[in-house]
């Protein structure tokens, strides 16, 4: 009975946890490029009592094993990457990546953080930055006298001059895909860092060596479903209560040997 009641408890230790994750996707239904992660689970060590093919008392080999579990425990937490609904914005710094691939974006230490929020912003000095202050990479600096701003499905980014009747390029936007893009490292603030699991990066210009291709003036949404999470959310209540209750019994269970007289 002691062995039920801390299995149990892995199960309702495991079913909180799964709930904090189905939180912070329902958390973030709102947040731009954000990328739901699921909950697996694994079970833990078993208590043999007979192995099965082990030999029995009559010269032959049992068929099945006598063995119980001591519950379960999370194992991981699997980011899906389906591209979430595309939101017109009409903004010219606005980008949603159209497939495979992140943007890069330059963190204040040096490093390279990705990312699929395409959220963009002007600088004092005119770089294309994030809502944070991390500029673009590479590079993009549009001019003073631009009166316009356009941005092709390929990267390119040309600008209108003031007195000028011809666009000018002024930049070229790459994008970066993982082999295994699961493998990536939330940050916060919309951004993922590479990790020896995810692999190195494959940089090139959208709609290149399986790279997405770049719409100007859309955002992509989160890729959580209200339902589905709710759902989600229902199934692990009843089974948190389902682990308490075993719980309860356990103890009833105990109480009444405890009780026993001679």
């Amino acid at each position: 009975m002691i062995k039920a009641l801390r299995t149990a408890a892995t199960g309702m230790s495991a079913q909180q946890m799964n709930v904090d994750n189905i939180a912070n996707n329902l958390a973030n239904v709102s947040t731009t490029g954000f990328k739901k992660t699921n909950l697996e689970f694994q079970d833990v060590l078993y208590q043999n009592y007979r192995r099965a093919g082990a030999a029995s008392a009559v010269g032959s080999r049992v068929p099945t094993g006598l063995s119980i579990g001591y519950g379960t425990k999370p194992s991981a937490t699997i980011r899906q990457f389906t591209t979430g609904d595309l939101m017109q914005t009409d903004n010219p710094f606005d980008m949603a990546i159209r497939g495979d691939g992140f943007f890069q974006v330059t963190q204040l230490d040096g490093t390279i953080a990705y990312t699929r929020d395409g959220s963009f912003k002007l600088s004092a000095d005119g770089r294309l930055v994030t809502s944070d202050g991390y500029f673009l990479e590479p590079e993009i600096t549009i001019p003073e006298d631009a009166v316009s701003v356009s941005i092709g499905s390929d990267g390119t980014v040309e600008v209108l001059q003031f007195g000028q009747t011809d666009a000018v390029q002024v930049g070229q936007i790459e994008l970066a895909r993982f082999v295994n893009p699961a493998g990536l490292a939330a940050v916060g603030r919309n951004l993922m860092v590479q990790t020896s699991a995810s692999g190195d990066p494959i940089t090139d210009n959208p709609g290149l060596e399986g790279l997405g291709t770049v719409d100007q003036g859309f955002l992509e949404g989160s890729n959580v479903s209200v339902v589905d999470e709710m759902v989600n959310m229902i199934v692990a209540q009843r089974a948190y209560e389902m682990n308490s209750k075993a719980i309860q019994t356990s103890d009833d269970m105990a109480q009444i040997a405890n009780q026993l007289k001679r």
